[in-house]
């Protein structure tokens, strides 16, 4: 599920109070509703479906060598944001939770936390667009291509400074 029970309720609340005066709807209609524009026949089906056994997304982890590096490559060039940064104490090996759109990676400093060479397949919207926003933030110390006749779409594979890679794939 794309977001937690709680927050639906809230969406539903949010819906509730943004209508006009003289249109209302009670809170179960509301949530009868945002359930219908997610595909479901009620609120009733899709409560049930946070109850039923399920996994969320995967976070690969990377193993990085230098956060420092880490950081300029993955916020800087690529564009993702800094969720997490985590460190037992000074000195220690960092791990950093980093996000973009629906995207969630890890990187890590950790001895054993991650394999150098790790491939991860990430699905995106716009390729072309974001290929633009790296060549502009990498002031030309990276030119990926495009292979348009890659299998699933067209890809743009990077490979950080550590030798993970990672394909950026406009699904077809």
């Amino acid at each position: 599920m794309p977001f937690t029970a709680d927050e639906a309720k809230s969406m539903a609340r949010a819906l509730r109070a943004a209508l006009p005066p003289g249109h209302d709807l009670t809170h179960g209609q509301s949530l009868d509703l945002l359930s219908r524009a997610l595909g479901h026949q009620d609120w009733n089906h899709l409560s049930a479906r946070y109850q039923q056994p399920g996994s969320g997304p995967a976070t690969p982890v990377l193993r990085v060598y230098d956060v420092a590096l880490a950081r300029a490559f993955y916020l800087d060039t690529l564009g993702f944001s800094l969720d997490l940064e985590h460190r037992f104490e000074p000195g220690m090996p960092a791990f950093l939770g980093i996000s973009r759109d629906e995207t969630r990676l890890a990187l890590s400093e950790h001895h054993g936390d991650g394999t150098p060479g790790t491939v991860v397949w990430i699905p995106v919207r716009g390729l072309d667009a974001y290929r633009s926003q790296v060549l502009a933030a990498a002031d030309g110390r990276l030119r990926p291509g495009i292979d348009r006749s890659a299998p699933g779409g067209p890809t743009m594979t990077v490979t950080d400074p550590f030798g993970n890679e990672l394909r950026f794939c406009q699904p077809s």
